[in-house]
């Protein structure tokens, strides 16, 4: 069997620094840290921190009196952060730099006294952080259709912004959409959508057109990771969502002698090299590596534990 590996796949800067602070703060403050909600769409990574000290919870009423409170790479609503501060919690912000960009992004249009468009997954964690962070009108649209039936207060006072899971080519549909009902409205650059997103749809892609599978690494509640499965689908090729390798079924690679695999923003390289382990029950694995676009962004980290070594 010829395994083909993404590239770039699997982490990118915004969860290498949320799984870095929550590591951090174990280290510097010592067990319990409190974690609101997941810190990133990964089962393996948070039962790994769950099982090093870190408690995710649901709710900050949940986290006890002056207890280290993270807030995940998701982002939060501004009420999220009222109520840490109302409760006396010390808090690290963990929100994904790209994230807390399109929350500055909102807030600016909004004070232009602009109605915005985001463009979006209901119920998604940063959707609801994004929401709660803009203190305007929000209009969530999912699909080109969602655009005819928006209903706004001037037409002219119209900004969209975007979920940073979704690609350009996401988007592409649903922005043309918006520019031709609402010709003034505003966004921000195509270039202020996740570098990490449109990179690894690109990868699968490349993936695509050399291969008969495709393996996506990641977790069911990861939005990116589920995208790049429906990607290579649409793309004609037989794409599977696995949480790691004993997610691997023997029929998916009857006559099939090319594969791919790749990861998931919120996936740990590891899960993929057991993904590959797991492949080679049903034969002799050839591992090659895909030309790709190079990943070297970093983010600073916060100053509660930027000193921890």
């Amino acid at each position: 069997m010829r395994v083909l590996l993404a590239q770039p796949r699997g982490f990118c800067a915004g969860v290498v620094r949320a799984i870095d602070i929550v590591e951090r703060a174990l280290k510097k403050y010592g067990p319990p840290i409190y974690v609101r909600h997941e810190i990133v769409h990964n089962r393996h990574v948070v039962e790994d921190l769950r099982q090093r000290g870190a408690v995710f919870v649901d709710e900050l009423d949940e986290v006890p009196e002056g207890a280290i409170t993270v807030f995940s790479a998701h982002g939060v609503a501004k009420k999220v952060q009222d109520e840490a501060v109302s409760l006396g919690l010390p808090v690290i912000d963990a929100t994904c730099p790209l994230v807390a960009k399109v929350h500055a992004e909102g807030r600016r249009y909004a004070s232009q006294e602009r109605e915005i468009v985001l463009i979006g997954h209901a119920g998604h964690a940063e959707v609801e952080g994004t929401i709660g962070q803009i203190p305007a009108k929000v209009h969530l649209v999912q699909t080109v259709a969602d655009v005819a039936t928006l209903d706004v207060s001037d037409a002219d006072k119209l900004a969209y912004v975007t979920q940073t899971t979704l690609s350009v080519d996401d988007t592409r549909g649903i922005i043309q959409a918006l520019q031709t009902r609402f010709p003034t409205i505003m966004g921000p650059d195509v270039r202020d959508i996740c570098y990490a997103t449109q990179n690894r749809q690109q990868a699968v892609r490349d993936l695509a057109r050399e291969v008969d599978v495709i393996l996506v690494v990641g977790s069911r509640n990861s939005s990116n990771s589920n995208r790049l499965r429906e990607l290579g689908e649409e793309l004609g090729c037989r794409s599977y969502l696995i949480d790691d390798e004993k997610g691997l079924k023997s029929e998916w690679f009857d006559g099939i002698d090319r594969v791919g695999v790749t990861a998931g923003a919120s996936a740990p390289e590891v899960l993929v090299q057991n993904v590959l382990d797991g492949l080679r029950q049903f034969g002799e694995v050839e591992v090659g590596l895909l030309d790709g676009v190079p990943e070297d962004v970093r983010f600073r980290l916060p100053p509660e534990v930027a000193d921890v070594a």
